[in-house]
Formats: C-alpha cells, structure tokens, sequence
C-alpha cells in the first residue's frame, strides 16, 4: 500500500507572540491554528521555512535539541519564558542536504539555529505537545522569487516521507490600504486555487506584476515561503485549497493547503 504524500501549508502567523497572548485581533488565526492540525495525518518530521531565517544560501538547522530566539521585542515578560521542547532531526537535516546537493542548491547544516516565532509561535498552536521533530530551512537573503521555488521542488520528495512541510509567513505585510490587501489576496488565492500548477508558478514567478504587490509587501520575506510550498507541490500537480481566510489588524490574509 502506497501512503498518501502528506499535505503542505502556507500558514499566517501573525504579529510576534500575540496568537499565544490571547490578541483578540488573533483569535481566527488561533482558532485555525489550533484545529487545523485535526484535519490531516500527523507528520513524521514537521519542515519549517520561516519568514524570520535568512542566509545567504540554504541554511538547515540540524542541532538535536534546538533552542529558543526571541525575535521580537516590546512584548510581555511572559513571552520572553515560552519554551518549545520538540527535538529536531539531524538524520532529516542530512536527508534535506542530500536532496539540496541532487539538485545544484548550495545549502549549508547550521548547528546553532534555533526556533525563531515564526515556527515556535504557530507550532505550540497547532502541535503543544511537541513531540514531532521539527527541521527548519533557511529562506534565501537575495529573495529571488524562482530559487525560492526551486527550493521547494528540490524538497518535494520529502512528502512521501512524512514530512509535512510547512511555509510560515503573512500574505499581507506591509502598509498598504484594506482594498490594496484584498486587490492582492484575491490575485494570490485565484493563483493559487484556479490556476494549474504551471501557470501558478509563473505567476509567483513574477509576483511583483499582481495587483497592489508591493503595497503589500515592501519586501517579500512573508510572501515567500508561499513559493517554497509550490515548489514543494511539484509532482501532484494539484491546486491549492484555501483554508484560512482572515483579517490581521483589518487587512486581508489567507493560508492555503496542498494535498
């Protein structure tokens, strides 16, 4: 019997701790991060691209007991002691190195990494237990739109593994108006959901052409690890199913899944 590739998820996570702070701007996001995980197989090894983690090429976090980074500041005392104790996968970090060397991506194993709030905040949502290894991948510095896409195809062999993979970012981040936001969300979410594979690559390709795109993202560090979960998606040929839609402070976002 052949198991099914796990899925893949574009998440939303929000603005620092305060989905873990009881924000009452969160509360659709925590809702959907705390169920969501009830709708799909439990993972092996959850794989992380966070928003918050760029090098100049493709940094794999490989310690076997990751800490914690704090990467926000002004917040309660509280959110400075969150602990989230699941271990990481050294033997995973390798397969992931493997997988980034077949296909020509310069990678590098980083020892030190630790959970940034782009994997721990939706990760002690959507999985407190923290028992399910989890393995982070690096963004890239120069933010090119195609090698983020790449990234991910190299890595979409890993579904049939177990792993899911998971891109943690916001599809609206920036100042833009409440109309600007829905302009881009509805341009992302017909990419996305209507469009086949192919022609959704090339439209996150050339993300910069959809309406109000840099209205909503002056730099595109939360748009793309929506890239890499494309990417990832690459052999499926599947369209992507919306599976959050919300406002964050009044502006339009949305999460999407692969199956």
């Amino acid at each position: 019997m052949t198991t099914p590739p796990m899925p893949i998820l574009y998440l939303p996570h929000g603005g620092g701790p305060l989905p873990l702070l009881g924000d009452p701007g969160h509360r659709e996001l925590t809702e959907f991060l705390s169920t969501w995980p009830q709708t799909v197989p439990t993972p092996e090894v959850i794989l992380m691209f966070s928003a918050h983690w760029e090098h100049d090429v493709a940094a794999i976090s490989s310690a076997a007991q990751p800490g914690m980074i704090f990467d926000y500041y002004g917040f309660p005392p509280e959110s400075y002691t969150y602990q989230y104790h699941a271990p990481g996968s050294p033997e995973m970090a390798q397969r992931i190195a493997e997988l980034l060397q077949q296909a020509g991506i310069a990678h590098v194993l980083d020892p030190e990494r630790g959970y940034d709030h782009g994997t721990f905040v939706p990760l002690m949502l959507m999985y407190p237990e923290a028992q399910i290894p989890v393995v982070q991948v690096s963004l890239l510095n120069h933010l090119d739109a195609r090698q983020h896409l790449e990234l991910g195809k190299a890595l979409a062999p890993l579904r049939e593994q177990g792993v899911l993979i998971v891109g943690s970012g916001l599809s609206f981040h920036a100042d833009g108006s409440v109309a600007e936001s829905l302009a881009f969300d509805q341009w992302l979410t017909e990419t996305l959901v209507e469009q086949p594979w192919q022609s959704a690559w090339e439209r996150l390709e050339h993300w910069e052409q959809a309406p109000a795109a840099r209205a909503c993202h002056r730099r595109e560090e939360h748009l793309l690890p929506v890239h890499v979960c494309l990417g990832a998606a690459f052999g499926t040929e599947q369209r992507a199913q919306q599976v959050f839609s919300g406002t964050f402070y009044g502006k339009h976002i949305s999460g999407f899944m692969w199956h």
